[in-house]
């Protein structure tokens, strides 16, 4: 079953880059950005993870705590963090029993080979512990923006519209020669 708005975030229990304890639970009474992402250090991941350092203070001060997970180990989470000085923590999910609980490892298909590998998700859990945002469609370049301008709120565009005029075509008269 497939966590959708509304839902109750399942409690996990991890490890983060430095091998501490991690449980969802931890941040009960605090908004949570949970990111999964499929490796370290990867172009995509890199950009995601560092539009979110980049506006880390903008989250927090809109009440965010930030969280990275993926199935990468402790040592390759601390590589990544010192390159890209990543001011939150990643949480390493090496046997995927959170990916699991989050319906993240997925069926993936990269030019007809078929695959098992981590589906870039990102879900906003608010302070009950219930999931008020899944963004399906991370935009990793501007992921932050995502999150703090959630689309549902963003002012529709409007369409440039062209009058059509409803008189009829002036007919132009033919010179003779």
């Amino acid at each position: 079953m497939a966590l959708t708005v509304g839902s109750k975030a399942p409690d996990f229990k991890t490890t983060d880059q430095d091998n501490k304890e991690v449980r969802l639970s931890d941040f009960k009474g605090k908004k949570l950005v949970l990111y999964f992402y499929p490796k370290d250090m990867t172009p995509g991941c890199t950009l995601e993870s560092c539009s979110l350092r980049d506006n880390y203070k903008a989250l927090q001060k809109a009440g965010y705590e930030v969280l990275g997970i993926s199935s990468d180990d402790a040592k390759s989470h601390r590589k990544f963090i010192e390159k890209e000085k990543l001011p939150f923590r990643l949480l390493a999910d090496v046997d995927k029993s959170v990916h699991h609980l989050y319906g993240t490892w997925v069926e993936k298909n990269m030019y007809g080979r078929k695959y098992m590998g981590t589906a870039r998700v990102t879900f906003i859990i608010n302070e009950d512990g219930v999931i008020a945002e899944v963004i399906n469609k991370v935009d990793t370049q501007n992921h932050a923006n995502q999150i703090l301008v959630p689309l549902k709120a963003a002012k529709p565009v409007k369409k440039a519209v062209k009058k059509v005029s409803r008189k009829p075509a002036k007919k132009v008269a033919k010179k003779k020669k």
